[in-house]
């Protein structure tokens, strides 16, 4: 039984289809990352997911329990942090976490045990007693992050946890969630595409309410129509530079990034990933009376590439 079986789900808010269709599901145990461009449709159905809206047609399953039917027993094996994580920011660390486990029919006991072992780690132990209005973003999405852990679920929907942090604060959430998905099923929402290629076994990418690509980081950067690129820098005229570039046979694609610097243009070049053309491009530049290569390099296909490819109008 997957942790998040998901079949036909759709959601229209009026004449809008915010989510059409939608089939997947994460095992047990997966890191899934859950992207789109903005108004694709995530933060919609990772809403559906978390019981805080029903979807319009269509079936949603978390942990084997029904989203519409038996809301109450998914909301015990998930934890949730939305992208905006409402935090009672007069309270402190301890008293927050006391009252989110409260809200979990915890008894005292197994709160205070419960609440200890997720400060530490969270990396919470120095700001414990800390009332919230006074901590910085990052540790706010720490606490985010423990009030989503305290009922010890076996599921964690995350909607872009690294929002608003700078990248040391980001490093330190995605080792965080990294850790954390080590022990448990995590749905996981971002922007920050290099972050989920790092924390994520496996992808789905919807846009405008459809899924366009699934599979691992891996699998989707093979199937990129583009396997590989080289920039390239040459300065003489773009036209020139241009047509010494379309008599080098194995390019799939030349596209025009310029004007790099006074008559200097660059180029990005799309070829076979069994394809070296760096020494044929430079000696063919050689050659040239009017232009002069300055700058090759060659750069793997990524995810974000692929996120781009599949996402374009």
């Amino acid at each position: 039984m997957a942790a998040i079986e998901v079949k036909n789900l759709s959601k229209k808010y009026r004449d809008i289809v915010a989510i059409d269709n939608l089939n997947f599901h994460v095992d047990k145990g997966e890191v899934v990352g859950f992207l789109g461009p903005n108004g694709a449709g995530k933060t919609t159905t990772m809403k559906i997911l978390t019981c805080y809206m029903p979807a319009t047609s269509g079936e949603a399953k978390v942990a084997g329990h029904d989203c519409y039917e038996n809301n109450l027993a998914v909301r015990r094996k998930i934890g949730y942090l939305p992208e905006s994580c409402p935090l009672y920011t007069e309270m402190n660390v301890w008293e927050y976490l006391a009252f989110i486990a409260s809200l979990h029919q915890l008894d005292y006991k197994e709160a205070k045990t419960r609440i200890k072992g997720i400060v530490y780690s969270c990396g919470l132990e120095d700001k414990i007693y800390s009332d919230i209005a006074e901590l910085s973003k990052g540790y706010k999405q720490r606490v985010g992050l423990a009030q989503a852990l305290i009922n010890d679920p076996e599921i964690l929907i995350l909607d872009e946890p690294t929002t608003g942090l700078d990248p040391n604060q980001r490093i330190e959430i995605k080792n965080l969630i990294k850790n954390i998905g080590s022990k448990k099923t995590v749905l996981l929402s971002s922007h920050i595409l290099p972050e989920v290629e790092a924390t994520c076994n496996r992808v789905i990418i919807i846009n405008k309410g459809k899924i366009v690509a699934e599979g691992s980081p891996e699998e989707l950067e093979s199937k990129a129509k583009n396997k590989v690129s080289l920039h390239i820098i040459a300065k003489g005229k773009e036209t020139d530079i241009k047509s010494i570039l379309e008599k080098v046979k194995g390019i799939n694609a030349i596209e025009a990034k310029g004007l790099a610097d006074k008559n200097e243009y660059a180029f990005e070049i799309f070829i076979d990933s069994d394809l070296d053309l760096r020494k044929i491009i430079m000696e063919m530049f050689g050659r040239s009376k009017s232009t002069d290569l300055l700058e090759i390099y060659k750069r793997e296909i990524t995810l974000e590439d692929v996120f781009t490819e599949v996402t374009k109008e």
